[in-house]
């Protein structure tokens, strides 16, 4: 009988932490995963000359070696910090507007309200209105996650009394704006609909539109990349994520690559441990699963099996969105086309929550378009003169699974040409500098990440599914959860989740 104190299912970002921090503390771990690589989401391929990433835009929280964030600090912990080249980004992403004109938004809160205020002259005390408030609302809230963190035990009824009629007091601007809108609160500040899009871009890194978007997420978003940086990284995420899986195998781990798990063995309302799809079976005291939990429920535990509470508590969340994304090859350099900023979203019309609603439809014709190239911010990245873009629209997959395959492969490339055609527009002479081009549509990603969906951000991500109310818990013993289906999505959040879930489980085993 082969016995561990963690098995892992999945090797994605959170599982690949999960299992780095477990095994950086002496704990005996198993990673399982369906794919020959590691990083779920978090890799890369080739065609022709070309490297493409596959879904990294900007990684949050490293900060700087002089000034380390929260993520580097933990990759130092992994010993992985000096292992990869890392790409400082020069801008935050750049707006680009249906009539032509476009702002980008340079890194730092001082250099944004400076850059802004000049841009948009007759909202320069809103402007700085909102930074001061954004920050605020940050502050108060990584005060009262501490201050959660240190307390122990169940409050008493006077305690939570008291907490209710003090919190707006202590905190007044997360009381404020803690379950509001991106929209609302755009609303409050701006009349500009173009400042408005400029401000509320990281929307789509989450797959909302503004008007469904909690607030709370754009500000930390805004708060953490204006102050510690975002990143890259020379060879794209599938370094990263190799180097963590490297990690765990260097401190004594085992990784299973094209290795799916079948089943999750119970013992009454306890996981034990688990079966591969060759019938081989592994135990260990705790269960970590980096997959959705709709399938670690319905197909590892089985429906006969499965806890009533697990699908009460998991009645109120959607699947969410997926994603249609060209990844392109362009035989000419970022500036021959006038590419000038890593990340740029692309709008159709000023009106977000309306251009939204195609997410729905067949063909990109009006979704906005999210586009990088990190050849900008560093040439080495693709061959030399030449430049990596992967442009796409956010997706719901159901129209795609209405389609028979001849269909599929039409409408795919018709897809597609419809993006091209648009970046066309803003980018004279892209199509003619196409090398390589590469489409991947929901059923792409159903197909890769084996998720319901093909979901890129797991549940959706609204007022009502996000922030306090993730779906985290796990109805089994010895079961826990580590992945964008229970937390933020996003690389960042991810890792530094799934090493806190670590943490906490290293607690109850000892």
């Amino acid at each position: 009988m082969k016995q561990y104190d963690v098995i892992v299912i999945g090797a994605g970002n959170g599982g690949l932490a999960a299992a780095a921090t477990f095994a950086e503390h002496g704990k005996k771990v198993a990673v399982f995963e369906k794919h020959n690589i590691p990083g779920g989401c978090g890799t890369s391929f080739r065609r022709g000359r070309f490297e493409f990433e596959v879904a990294l835009h900007q990684l949050s929280s490293m900060g700087t070696p002089e000034k380390p964030g929260e993520l580097r600090q933990q990759f130092k912990r992994y010993g992985i910090e000096d292992k990869i080249d890392w790409i400082e980004i020069k801008e935050l992403f750049r707006v680009n507007f249906p009539d032509g004109t476009g702002v980008s938004l340079p890194v730092g809160k001082e250099a944004c309200v400076k850059h802004l205020s000049e841009v948009f002259p007759h909202e320069k005390d809103n402007i700085v209105r909102y930074f001061d408030t954004v920050y605020r609302f940050c502050e108060e809230a990584n005060s009262f996650a501490a201050k959660s963190a240190q307390s122990t035990g169940e409050p008493s009824a006077l305690k939570k009394a008291i907490m209710k009629a003090g919190f707006p007091k202590i905190y007044p601007t997360l009381a404020r704006y803690g379950l509001s809108a991106t929209q609302d609160v755009m609303d409050e500040f701006f009349t500009d609909k173009k400042l408005q899009l400029a401000l509320s871009a990281y929307w789509c890194f989450m797959g909302m539109p503004p008007s469904r978007f909690p607030w709370s997420i754009l500000a930390k978003c805004l708060y953490i990349y204006t102050e510690d940086k975002p990143f890259y990284l020379r060879g794209t995420s599938q370094i990263m994520n190799q180097a963590i899986a490297e990690s765990v195998r260097e401190r004594g781990g085992d990784l299973f690559f094209n290795t799916g798990i079948a089943k999750i063995l119970m013992e009454g309302d306890t996981a034990v441990g688990v079966e591969d799809e060759f019938g081989e079976r592994y135990y260990a005291k705790r269960i970590v699963s980096n997959i959705s939990p709709i399938d670690t429920y319905v197909q590892l535990i089985g429906t006969d099996k499965m806890p009533e509470a697990a699908n009460e508590y998991l009645k109120p969340y959607t699947v969410g969105i997926s994603a249609l994304t060209c990844f392109i090859g362009l035989d000419c350099t970022p500036e021959e086309i006038g590419f000038t900023t890593s990340f740029t979203l692309n709008y159709d019309s000023l009106d977000a929550n309306e251009d939204f609603k195609n997410a729905y439809k067949l063909l990109p014709s009006h979704d906005p378009i999210v586009a990088t190239c990190y050849t900008v911010d560093d040439p080495t990245v693709s061959p030399p003169g030449t430049s990596v873009i992967t442009a796409g629209t956010l997706k719901y997959s159901t129209e795609w699974e209405k389609l028979t395959p001849e269909q599929y492969y039409q409408k795919k490339y018709e897809a597609a040409n419809v993006i091209i055609d648009r970046l066309e527009k803003q980018y004279p002479g892209f199509r003619d500098h196409i090398e390589e081009i590469e489409i991947a549509t929901p059923l792409t990603h159903m197909r890769y990440l084996h998720h319901p969906g093909g979901a890129i951000y797991g549940y959706e991500q609204d007022l009502k599914s996000s922030v306090f109310f993730y779906p985290s818990e796990s109805k089994v013993k010895h079961l826990e959860f580590a992945s964008g289906w229970v937390n933020v999505c996003g690389f960042g959040p991810n890792y530094m989740f799934a090493d806190k879930l670590a943490k906490r489980m290293l607690k109850e085993m000892d």
